[in-house]
């Protein structure tokens, strides 16, 4: 028995001294569960909503209410897709500003029904075809920034698998920014930084470990709150497991954030992300 936990325990030590590459390739596994898996398993009752009343609806972000332990909320996320066909229909998890402006109106409205709110993050980018340029991908992303640093509701976003950019931080000025332990969170892909950085895309790997994109990093720079830990392997390796633990982690925070009055959420909703600042001085 004593040999069997001696094992598990290295097994375990290995798997958490993962290189920064490594979960990067991890993130972006096909395997990995999306957003709607875990809406799928986290919440009762779910209800998707579409467009965004301006100019069409954007199937890379999914956003509805539930029930999450009885209780109705509204849920936001970025959705990628599995196979071929459903990846081109979501636009591989680029949003464009409609997907940021539905997104936006799902917030408001949650704001006006007092209803808690919860981000699925899981992106590249947002879109920056030409089209989404010339629709306002740059207005979108920074309304909804705007927007969220005052929303009147608590608000939790989890980045689930990739956290890239803008298109990853408009659905993530909140309360509590949660990443899985094999999550990625970053301004730009490695292979975009390396490009810039050496003109070579190639050296992705050094820069991923330059960059400090993991969830271990970004806890201890205080840019994340919470890092949840993933079944052994993977979050792919157990969905139910996961989400479990997802679900419970949510229940517990929004019964605090509930109890907090709005004037003290919303200064701390700010004084939060105005403190990171000092980490870029």
């Amino acid at each position: 028995m004593e040999k069997l936990e001696k094992v598990q325990q290295i097994i375990t030590q290995k798997l958490d001294n993962k290189s920064a590459w490594e979960r990067v390739s991890l993130a972006r596994m096909l395997e990995r569960p999306t957003s709607l898996d875990y809406i799928e398993r986290i919440f009762d009752s779910f209800i998707e909503f579409h467009g965004d009343r301006h100019f069409s609806d954007d199937a890379a972000v999914v956003g509805g209410i539930a029930l999450l332990d009885g209780e109705p909320i509204t849920i936001i996320a970025h959705q990628k897709g599995r196979n071929t066909a459903e990846k081109i229909k979501r636009n591989f998890g680029s949003p464009h500003p409609e997907g940021y402006r539905k997104g936006l109106r799902l917030m408001k409205q949650a704001e006006r029904f007092n209803r808690p709110i919860v981000c699925f993050v899981d992106t590249q980018g947002a879109f920056c075809g030409t089209g989404a340029e010339e629709r306002g991908q740059g207005e979108a992303i920074a309304r909804n920034l705007i927007e969220m640093s005052s929303l009147k509701t608590p608000i939790i976003s989890i980045v689930i698998g990739e956290g890239g950019s803008g298109g990853a931080l408009a659905f993530a000025v909140s309360d509590e920014v949660w990443m899985l332990e094999n999550a990625v969170y970053s301004i730009l892909s490695p292979e975009g930084f390396a490009s810039i950085l050496w003109k070579d895309s190639s050296r992705a790997k050094e820069a991923a470990e330059i960059m400090k994109i993991t969830a271990k990093d970004l806890k201890e720079y205080e840019i994340i709150d919470k890092v949840l830990k993933e079944p052994l392997g993977g979050a792919h390796k157990d969905v139910e497991k996961m989400a479990s633990s997802i679900k419970s982690e949510l229940i517990k925070c929004f019964d605090e954030l509930k109890k907090q009055p709005v004037k003290e959420l919303l200064e701390k909703r700010y004084n939060k992300f105005r403190n990171m600042g000092k980490y870029t001085e």
